[in-house]
């Protein structure tokens, strides 16, 4: 079986606020302990958007790694590196582009979307039309099994599903290929290679998906095959290819309840965010200045809490307890404003406080940083070439 890696990116275009952290990175934070991890900085997705002015992605990129550690990102237990340190994203992203149809890329949901949304820049590039395609590279050349994303996320996620099928159809033509297959077969040891070869015609004859599961799964616990021997048994369940570049699968992930100070989705175009190293004095200004229930124009006013901002931000940190005092002192105006938002900022601060402590030692010695990063890159880079040397051989691009 491949291994069962998890593979998400992060393009480096600011400081990163509340919303990441409970969108993004508090699931990167549980996904390290049950998985083989592998995050990256995207600075070449950066690009697509902010070709014009690198100088964003450079001042962001340091910051956005000190930000995961802050949030608990351990490098001891995932690979943390940033993708243009790795250049075979590049070459596969090449060498898929050539037997991907125009078509898939432009019906890409966020192709457009992006296009309408930014329009203050131009977007008709080649780099733009191809980032879909750059992140099917990036998820592909890690063999990742799952890859954490939101609803949004999905079609990518399918396409490179796709681009992985097409990549396989092509080039898993292998001369032999069968004879390989059942002399691979034989290593699983005799009921082992008697079920495998039953599982594989009921699923070929019948359709049985259950049969092809439980093949998967055998294969997936025979410890005597190698890397080819075992792609070749996956490939030969479904026909009769060999399987270089299996199909991720989508790890969907929760939207993030982060509100912003205004109401909103937290977002750095809405000017409404909270940074993940903040400091607590501005935090405390920020959260004590916020909007409030317009019918609340005196201290003595009634307020409904459904119509309030901070109202948002205690559904995400107070407790049930908390959250009945608030309604109750608000519709009976027993407690003002700034009352109802100081649990809020304790909490805030107190979910920042960890952050800023692990902060600190990258702050005071950066090059810690920069050797995390390059431990990162060696690991993927190594897992990466592994890939290119298999797509290479299977494109007849050894000579």
């Amino acid at each position: 079986m491949f291994p069962d890696r998890v593979l998400s990116g992060m393009r480096p275009t600011g400081a990163l606020h509340l919303g990441h952290y409970h969108g993004v990175l508090k699931n990167w934070v549980r996904l390290q302990q049950e998985y083989p991890c592998l995050f990256f900085v995207a600075d070449w997705h950066a690009l697509t958007t902010h070709y014009d002015n690198p100088q964003v992605i450079e001042a962001s990129v340091w910051d956005m790694v000190i930000d995961w550690l802050a949030a608990g990102v351990d490098p001891a237990q995932a690979t943390i590196f940033i993708q243009s340190r790795v250049p075979e994203h590049a070459e596969l992203h090449l060498l898929l582009s050539m037997m991907t149809p125009l078509g898939w890329l432009e019906r890409v949901p966020t192709y457009k979307d992006q296009q309408e949304k930014l329009t203050d820049k131009d977007l008709s590039t080649y780099g733009f039309l191809g980032y879909p395609l750059l992140q099917s590279a990036d998820i592909l050349i890690y063999k990742a099994a799952h890859v954490p994303v939101g609803e949004d996320q999905v079609p990518h996620i399918e396409m490179t599903r796709e681009i992985a099928r097409r990549f396989n159809h092509f080039y898993g033509r292998e001369a032999g290929f069968e004879e390989k297959a059942l002399d691979a077969a034989k290593k699983l040891g005799g009921k082992r290679n008697k079920l495998y070869l039953e599982l594989r015609t009921r699923f070929q004859e019948q359709g049985d998906e259950a049969a092809l599961e439980q093949a998967r799964a055998l294969l997936q616990e025979a410890q005597s095959l190698s890397l080819s021997d075992r792609e070749r048994l996956f490939g030969y369940i479904e026909g009769g290819r060999k399987i270089i570049l299996p199909e991720p699968q989508a790890l969907l992930t929760e939207a993030s309840r982060m509100p912003g100070l205004d109401g909103q989705k937290m977002s750095k175009s809405y000017h409404n965010v909270i940074t993940l190293r903040e400091s607590a004095e501005s935090v405390t200004k920020k959260v004590r200045t916020m909007p409030t229930d317009p019918a609340r124009i005196r201290r003595t006013d009634p307020g409904d809490p459904a119509r309030c901002p901070v109202w948002q931000l205690h559904q995400v940190y107070s407790d049930q307890a908390t959250c009945e005092w608030v309604e109750q002192g608000c519709k009976s105006a027993g407690i003002g404003c700034l009352e109802c938002k100081q649990p809020v900022i304790e909490k805030i601060l107190q979910e920042q406080e960890p952050m800023r402590e692990r902060a600190q030692q990258y702050l005071d010695d950066p090059q810690l940083v920069k050797n995390i990063v390059a431990d990162g890159a060696e690991k993927a880079r190594a897992l990466a070439q592994e890939t290119m040397r298999e797509v290479r051989d299977a494109m007849g691009l050894s000579y």
